[in-house]
């Protein structure tokens, strides 16, 4: 926990309103700040979320932003799709306004430990995997982050008793200040989002500041197998590592099978691989991180391997939806970047039909070539980014332009043989059709238990 920090009477100024800037201005208003929130949405595009701000006594500036607003305020917390050099946020820095992201801010208020998890992939299902890994040994714990409740939501509920596990995005990482996890997690580096960091170095600063503020008290857990990793741990918190290549000195590995913990010396044997029932080698790291997480945070290897074994997984992460006409389709819509992809496909040993595209974020596809062409029958594009996924990923597999979601479920239910693959893993952000990648999985979900009823609704009639 940072130091504690007075809003009363202060004004702040809340930019864009999803879900985070909309929990943020009501938090702020709640502890007697003059609050404004500004978003270039209308009233009628942002809807029902308008309602309780103004009754939070929120003034609302939409439909643009408004320079003079921005120069103003004692305190500016942009919602984490606002870029932080914006030319706003740029002019209100140069006048000495105050600017952080909203986990900053939280962090001033909360109780208890925090952990907070970074990397590029396998976020969402190492922070869901501690919290529940935790909650089941008995821990009084908190979800929160970019997993879908922002952190200023749930600072209420925390207590000195609380374990605060927290998934945090570049975004929100490149505005804090005094944030400090007590447990911070590093899982992986690939590119992302260079069309907002603009370079991997700038991508990978962002992320690395989860050490910042860390002291030698605390505890920085990094993926030894990966080498953009590596270079960036950090010099004072104690360094675990997690790796199913090698044996660490610190952390969590895999040895003959099994996953093994390692500290002062001592080794304990957790669990078996066999024993994860997530597939996928990218799973496998995933548990290890979290192996390591939750044994500092002091669950005992027995709660962990529990906990480990009863976890079904995540939402929109290779997500099982149905098997119809022995077709298993799955819901990978988080996997909106490259890395991502290569991951879902090396889940699967083969006859993938695979749905590719959205809205592109700077990405080399061409680095798809090989496991389409080893894995996948059928690459269906979607989307905005069609056009260039196709020009890079031409003779690695045949290609259909699908367009649409709609269309390519309704494709890939005919194409497809007792055995296969459809996997929903775009590679690209939801954005050009789509509020969120959520959103997508979840429409995609529909299309595909509407393909399972009617396939019911034939076979009863048969009958």
């Amino acid at each position: 926990m940072a130091d504690s920090f007075e809003l009363q009477g202060k004004r702040v100024l809340v930019v864009g309103l999803a879900r985070t800037g909309v929990a943020t201005a009501l938090f702020c208003a709640s502890r007697g700040a003059i609050v404004t929130a500004t978003d270039t949405r209308t009233e009628n595009e942002i809807g029902e979320a308008v309602a309780p701000l103004r009754t939070a006594d929120v003034k609302l500036e939409l439909g643009g932003h408004w320079e003079n607003t921005f120069l103003e305020q004692d305190l500016i917390v942009p919602s984490p799709g606002v870029p932080a050099d914006a030319p706003l946020l740029q002019a209100a820095r140069g006048k000495g306004v105050t600017i952080w992201s909203e986990v900053e801010l939280a962090d001033r208020f909360l109780s208890g430990r925090l952990i907070g998890i970074t990397g590029s992939n396998g976020k969402t299902t190492t922070t869901s995997l501690i919290e529940h890994i935790l909650k089941n040994a008995g821990f009084s714990t908190i979800l929160a982050g970019n997993i879908g409740t922002p952190l200023i939501a749930r600072v209420e509920y925390t207590s000195d008793d609380s374990v605060t596990v927290v998934e945090l995005s570049s975004f929100q990482l490149e505005l804090i200040e005094t944030f400090r996890p007590n447990i911070s997690l590093f899982l992986n580096l690939t590119p992302d989002h260079l069309d907002r960091h603009h370079s991997l170095e700038a991508y990978a600063s962002a992320k690395a500041r989860i050490f910042e503020n860390q002291t030698e008290a605390d505890s920085a857990v990094l993926n030894a197998d990966d080498p953009a990793t590596t270079p960036l741990a950090p010099a004072k918190p104690q360094v675990y590592w997690f790796s199913r290549k090698q044996r660490v000195a610190q952390g969590a590995f895999v040895r003959e099978n099994e996953i093994v913990f390692r500290h002062d010396g001592r080794e304990d044997a957790v669990l078996s691989l066999k024993e994860i029932p997530l597939p996928g080698a990218h799973n496998v790291e995933n548990v290890l991180a979290a192996v390591v997480a939750t044994r500092l945070a002091g669950a005992c290897a027995a709660a962990i391997a529990k906990g480990v074994r009863s976890f079904t997984g995540v939402e929109h992460r290779l997500e099982f939806v149905a098997e119809i006409g022995g077709v298993r389709y799955y819901n990978d819509s988080k996997a909106t970047n490259v890395d991502a992809t290569l991951k879902a496909l090396d889940a699967f040993p083969g006859r993938i039909l695979i749905f590719l595209g959205g809205k592109d974020k700077g990405f080399d596809y061409t680095l798809l070539q090989r496991p389409l062409r080893e894995k996948a029958i059928l690459a269906l594009l979607i989307g905005a980014a069609a056009e260039k996924i196709e020009k890079q990923i031409t003779g690695s597999v045949a290609i259909e332009r699908a367009g649409t979601i709609e269309r390519a479920v309704e494709i890939a239910s005919h194409a497809a043989r007792p055995g296969d693959v459809v996997l929903l893993a775009p590679a690209c952000a939801s954005f050009d059709q789509f509020q969120n990648y959520e959103q997508r999985g979840r429409v995609f979900k529909e299309l595909v238990h509407q393909l399972e009823r009617q396939a019911a609704s034939t076979s009863s009639g048969r009958g």
